[in-house]
């Protein structure tokens, strides 16, 4: 377990370090995150920046956009923020995994964090469409290594998350849908 930090940004730091071996696989990757309680409050920061960056990011670069486009982006993303943080408790907990949902949360935060700073950078550039499909892929590698080497589930007990999570996130986003229509982000 990494050792507790007294500020952020050795934290960042410490955990981008963790985002890239999850991403090669490796087997020391859990020591880079702080998984206690109190890394999980930074984890959250970096899911709150990463929030607000994706929503207000295209203001910062000087991109026009609809009238609380902005807004709503934040909302989407923290209503499926708690989608996907509900279901992967509701999974976990059925498969008498509950100690694995606070580090499944936290590194998986930390890997939203960087993931929206891929997009937003990718944004900038001609290519942004394959940068945004090697950010899903990277996504996809990290969420399987976070259960495979955080969480130390099975195969199986990996694609049931990943499946719990992907139902709460299309209920939130039918629900959303049905109370405030098609989001224009």
């Amino acid at each position: 377990m990494a050792q507790p930090t007294t500020t952020f940004l050795p934290e960042a730091l410490s955990a981008l370090r963790g985002c890239v071996a999850l991403l090669l696989g490796r087997r020391d990757a859990p020591g880079y995150f702080d998984l206690s309680p109190r890394g999980f409050i930074g984890s959250l920061v970096a899911v709150v920046l990463a929030i607000t960056l994706t929503g207000f990011a295209p203001h910062l670069f000087g991109m026009s956009l609809p009238a609380g486009a902005a807004t709503q982006s934040v909302i989407v993303n923290v209503v499926l923020f708690l989608a996907q943080a509900g279901t992967s408790y509701l999974a976990l907990r059925q498969m008498g995994r509950q100690d694995g949902f606070l580090p499944f949360l936290t590194a998986s935060n930390w890997v939203t964090l960087f993931s929206a700073i891929l997009v937003v950078l990718s944004s900038l550039t001609p290519l942004s469409g394959l940068v945004l499909i090697g950010v899903m892929v990277m996504a996809i590698v990290t969420f399987i290594n976070i259960g495979r080497l955080v969480v130390t589930l099975t195969g199986w007990q990996i694609g049931i998350l990943f499946l719990a999570q992907t139902v709460g996130v299309f209920i939130a986003i039918g629900i959303m849908m049905s109370l405030i229509g098609t989001p224009t982000i």
